[in-house]
């Protein structure tokens, strides 16, 4: 008998289950760390996150590698005002690379 609860199952792709800060969100002071939490396991060393900034550079981010298996996360330096993209790839326990971006706004939108 196949039993579908519980578990990460190896052919399920990575989906993005929260994420602080939240896509859409705006925030009146710099988070001091980002993560993003996935439905299941994911490659930490494999993976990649960066910061999209208002000016349209791209800084790549230092994920914590001890981490908890189905969450990236990173520390922040303070952040001005302004339009960020958290972007990330991630490749999942099935093998699928992927990713994606999570926009977010600090100060007055």
């Amino acid at each position: 008998m196949l039993s579908l609860v519980g578990g990460d199952p190896a052919w399920a792709h990575a989906i993005v289950v929260h994420s602080t800060p939240s896509a859409g969100t705006t925030l009146d002071l710099s988070p001091t760390q980002v993560i993003v939490r996935f439905n299941g396991r994911v490659d930490h060393k494999r993976s990649v996150l960066s910061l999209g900034q208002p000016d349209k550079t791209v800084r790549p981010l230092v994920i914590e590698m001890d981490g908890p298996a189905h969450e990236l996360r990173a520390a922040l330096a303070v952040l001005p005002p302004g339009a960020y993209r958290l972007q990330w790839q991630v490749l999942a326990v099935d093998g699928h690379i992927r990713r994606g971006m999570i926009p977010f706004t600090i100060g007055t939108p």
